[in-house]
């Protein structure tokens, strides 16, 4: 069994420690020069030093917005010592630990861009990438490919009225690194989710003035530096300079920074896989995950509002016992007809397209059937009530919630030390 695990962030490790846990042949192809994925932080913006796109949603300064006590894997945890809220770098050395401990750095293809991947008979595929120092194309045959690339190489960028009109910097947080750029500028922050927030706060350090436009009841309570004006949506450019909000009320900024998000987006897929995306929709996934017109290629990491790298963990375990036959999936219709109903109650939620792989208050359902089809752990009860609570922390403490310190009891108890 060769396996191509596409990214080498902590849901391509995940895979590829379970890849090499079932003895099978893995490699795994990485952009960059490192693992790591998003906890990466490179200076480059646009393309690197061998003209290749550069994908980092990292700036300087990021703290994580959940406790360590959340982030690690069930089997390997973030070491105890350290406090719960931590810098980028001890989350990327953390993860270059669980490397090490599983044996993973040989399986590694760095500096490497799959640029196609396409169905081959008997449930193959053929893998094109690009060497990117020596430009050399090399293609190759894989028994199963799971893709891990993360949720960050595609920004959402509105289209707002009057945008041409528009003389100052308009950009996304994709492209932010520092906030030493926007000193003395009149910056306008769009979108309140946690990006949104960070890049607020970093702007308020420096920027003459900073506004905050969303429309998120959340965000709306939510304390800031006297220095920062909640705004609601914008509703259209006015000049070049001014911008009017929907409240009517019209302000000027040197700078619009939008904090609003990524699309799902895999370039390097042929069309022949059978995927497709339909406004963050990825179809057709059986348990938010397999491909199901060929199961042999899975996507991990597509659900969010999730315990991270635990999903990972679960959702690569669950895989790997697919691919060595000790877990047999349903039929192509069977596959379908489950899918169907799990969206169906989606749907009937409320739920959006954009909402499709959303987990949040049903993410304890969604661990548990997983753990019960590859007969292995599930993410206890209380890693999911900590997440919650610090995502509750974000918007009600923002500005002093990383100080929080937690210890996790048991499966149902933490308590919070500091």
């Amino acid at each position: 069994m060769r396996v191509a695990v596409i990214g080498a962030g902590a849901a391509g490790l995940a895979s590829a420690r379970h890849c090499k846990s079932k003895g099978f042949s893995c490699d795994v192809f990485e952009l960059r020069p490192e693992l790591g994925g998003t906890w990466v932080y490179t200076d480059d913006v646009g393309t690197d030093e061998y003209g290749f796109p550069v994908y980092s949603a990292m700036y300087k300064g990021l703290r994580t917005n959940l406790p360590k006590e959340v982030m690690g894997f069930m089997d390997f945890p973030v070491p105890k010592e350290k406090r719960s809220y931590l810098p980028r770098q001890e989350i990327l050395d953390f993860l270059n630990q669980y490397a090490d401990e599983f044996g993973l750095r040989p399986l590694m293809k760095f500096n490497s861009m799959v640029t196609d991947i396409s169905p081959l008979e008997n449930d193959r595929w053929q893998v094109t990438y690009v060497n990117k120092p020596t430009k050399e194309i090399i293609v190759d045959k894989y028994d199963a490919v799971m893709i891990c690339n993360g949720h960050y190489n595609d920004p959402v960028i509105p289209k707002i009225e009057g945008q041409d009109k528009f003389t100052g910097k308009i950009e996304h947080s994709c492209t932010y690194r520092c906030p030493e750029p926007y000193e003395g500028k009149r910056v306008l922050v769009v979108g309140a989710g946690p990006s949104g927030l960070d890049v607020t706060l970093h702007m308020a350090r420096v920027a003459e003035t900073v506004a905050f436009s969303h429309h998120s009841e959340e965000a709306r309570n939510s304390p800031f530096p006297k220095n920062v004006q909640q705004k609601p949506d914008i509703k259209r450019i006015i000049s070049s300079d001014e911008v009017e909000f929907v409240d009517d009320t019209c302000c000027g900024f040197d700078v619009i920074i939008f904090c609003t998000g990524y699309n799902y987006s895999f370039p390097f897929l042929n069309e022949s896989c059978g995927i497709r995306i339909d406004d963050n929709y990825i179809q057709p996934l059986y348990k938010h995950m397999i491909n199901i017109c060929k199961p042999t290629m899975c996507f991990i990491g597509v659900p969010f509002n999730v315990c991270t790298f635990m999903m990972f963990d679960l959702q690569a375990h669950y895989f790997s016992k697919v691919l060595d036959g000790s877990l047999r999936l349903p039929s192509t219709e069977e596959m379908e007809i489950e899918t169907k109903k799990d969206m169906d109650a989606r749907w009937a939620k409320g739920y959006t397209k954009r909402q499709a792989h959303m987990m949040g208050d049903i993410q304890e359902a969604y661990y548990e059937e997983l753990s019960e089809g590859a007969e292995t752990f599930t993410i206890a009860p209380v890693y999911v009530k900590l997440r919650n609570l610090s995502v509750e922390n974000l918007y009600k403490n923002l500005l002093n919630f990383r100080e929080d310190e937690y210890q996790i009891l048991d499966d149902d108890n933490y308590i919070k030390v500091a």
